[in-house]
Order: structure tokens, then C-alpha cells, then sequence
């Protein structure tokens, strides 16, 4: 299959529900498991990515605010570039780290810009860093081709790169507009958007060094119901430590973000039903729901 069809397959259901279920075509599969090298990777990608995200969208909305920690918000978002260093130093090497971090932080640096933007409507600033955004998508995507060796083709990645950048903005904009709905299911879409990337990354670099990963796949139902899960749990922790911060400061959107981490409970059930059936999700969703998120 052509890899930016396939990829774009990847983006439309993000994480369908519908992964944690395996299909008979794994069942002959000797000794599942989702403890492989490659399932590691992406796994790895995946805490980094949504991290990313989530640091990204939070800096921006904290800076907006003049919220007190928003400076230390700001630097667990570089520190997260950081982090991912080492992951790349791991598979390409130092030199290449070393590039990947520059570029990377540099996706961190116009973030100011776009909150400054906003905050004193300056149009022309807005330009500019969408501008700065337009070159980081193109510096990287290119960057993605050349160490992939064209596994992840320069225009998928800029493709996906876009997607991010756009889903990052478009929570920050309806944020700032008070659309708080709008705003959370963004920041939904934006949040599982990472987990799909991880998937074409850690696909596209075991496909370039099958040895280096024991020939094993990042994209098994097993490594599936992994990373769906790695995206259903990190995103109700992000949902509820965010709801206590919004309680305990009676902020507008609090409301919403507890309807947000609705949502992702219902997606959390409808994963638990996929595999054990309603009767169980039910079962779940109760004990999730009373005891855990009601604490």
C-alpha cells in the first residue's frame, strides 16, 4: 500500500475503538505480546508526542490567562523536547539528536508570539508566527524524510505536521473566545492526533531497520491495544488533574473540562465493551465513574 494512503488511513479513525478487539488474521501469531522492540518504540513516541501536546496547548492557555505557573509550564514543555532526545539519539545517533532537538524546540519558541498575538489583537504578529509555524512544518517534515531515509515521505509528514499545528491553534483560538466546547473537542481530536503519528513514526523507522527492532511490527493488534490504551489513560489524567486546577480556581471552562473527561470515559467504556462486553463496561464505568473520577 502506498505509504501516504496508508498513513492518511491512520489519521481519519486516529484510534478507532475498534483496535482493541484482535482480528483472526493475528490469532496464528506465536506468543503475543505487547512487549516488543517495536511496541516499545511506539509506545515511547507515544508518551513524548501527546506530552507534547498537551505542554503545548497548556503553556499557551496559562500564558493567556497570567496564570502563576504558567513560566513552569513553559519549561516542562522544553524539557519534553529534551526528553525526546535521547529516543532519537537512541535510533539515528547523536549528530541527528542534535538536529532533531533544534528543530523541535524551535516548533516551542513562537508559541509567545501567538499568545502575545492574541492578547493585544496584533494581526501582524499573528502572521508572522504562522508564518514561523509554515517554516517549522516544512524544516521538519524534511528533516522526518531524510533520517526515515523517505519511510515517512516528506509531504505525509508535512501532511500530519499541519494537522498538529492546526489542532494545537484551533484550541488555543476557541480557548480565548470563550467556545469552551469547541475548545475541549479540539484539544480531544489533537490529543489522540499524536497517538497516530507515533504510529507512522515507529512504523516507518522499523520498516527502515527491521534488525535494529528484531524484526518485530509497531503496528500488531497487541502494540494496538497498547497505545489506545496509553491514549485513553493519559488523557483522563491530563482531563482530571486539568478539572481540579479549573475547580479549585472557579475558572469558566470547568464545566467543560468535566464534559470533556465525560467523553473520554464514554471512550474509555466503549474500549472495555469492545473486549469483555457491555455488561462488564457497565461494570466498569461504574466503579471509573463513582469512585474514582467522583473522588
Amino acid at each position: 500500500m502506498n505509504l501516504k494512503k496508508a498513513f492518511k488511513k491512520l489519521m481519519v479513525p486516529a484510534l478507532g475503538l475498534t483496535l482493541l478487539f484482535p482480528t483472526v488474521a493475528g490469532a496464528g501469531s506465536a506468543e503475543p505480546t505487547v512487549n516488543t522492540p517495536a511496541a516499545d518504540l511506539r509506545a515511547t513516541l507515544d508518551q513524548l508526542l501527546s506530552e507534547h501536546f498537551v505542554l503545548a496547548v497548556t503553556s499557551m492557555t496559562k500564558s493567556y490567562d497570567g496564570a502563576e505557573d504558567a513560566e513552569e509550564v513553559t519549561e516542562a514543555l522544553d524539557q519534553n523536547a529534551a526528553d525526546m532526545t535521547p529516543a532519537i539519539a537512541s535510533v539515528y545517533g547523536d549528530e541527528a539528536a542534535a538536529q532533531f532537538e533544534e528543530i523541535f524546540r524551535g516548533d516551542n519558541d513562537y508559541s509567545a508570539d501567538f499568545v502575545q498575538a492574541a492578547t493585544e489583537d496584533d494581526a501582524e504578529l499573528r502572521k508572522e508566527a504562522e508564518m514561523e509555524v509554515d517554516e517549522f512544518v516544512d524544516e521538519f517534515s524534511t528533516f522526518l524524510d531524510t533520517a526515515t531515509e523517505g519511510n515517512l515521505p516528506k509531504e505525509a509528514a508535512s501532511e500530519v505536521l499541519e494537522v498538529h499545528e492546526d489542532q494545537v491553534l484551533t484550541t488555543f483560538d476557541e480557548y480565548t473566545e470563550g467556545n469552551y466546547e469547541a475548545a475541549y473537542t479540539t484539544f480531544r481530536e489533537g490529543h489522540k492526533h499524536m497517538f497516530a503519528i507515533s504510529k507512522a513514526l515507529s512504523s516507518a523507522i522499523v520498516t527502515q531497520m527491521p534488525d535494529k527492532f528484531e524484526n518485530t511490527k509497531a503496528d500488531t493488534p497487541a502494540a494496538d491495544l497498547r497505545s489506545t490504551l496509553n491514549s485513553l489513560a493519559s488523557e483522563h489524567f491530563t482531563l482530571s488533574s486539568l478539572g481540579l486546577e479549573k475547580g479549585y480556581d472557579q475558572a469558566e471552562d470547568y464545566d467543560f473540562v468535566n464534559w470533556a473527561e465525560d467523553r473520554n470515559t464514554a471512550d474509555f467504556k466503549a474500549a472495555i465493551a469492545s473486549i469483555y462486553g457491555d455488561e462488564d463496561a457497565a461494570q466498569f464505568e461504574k466503579i471509573w465513574q463513582e469512585d474514582h473520577i467522583g473522588a
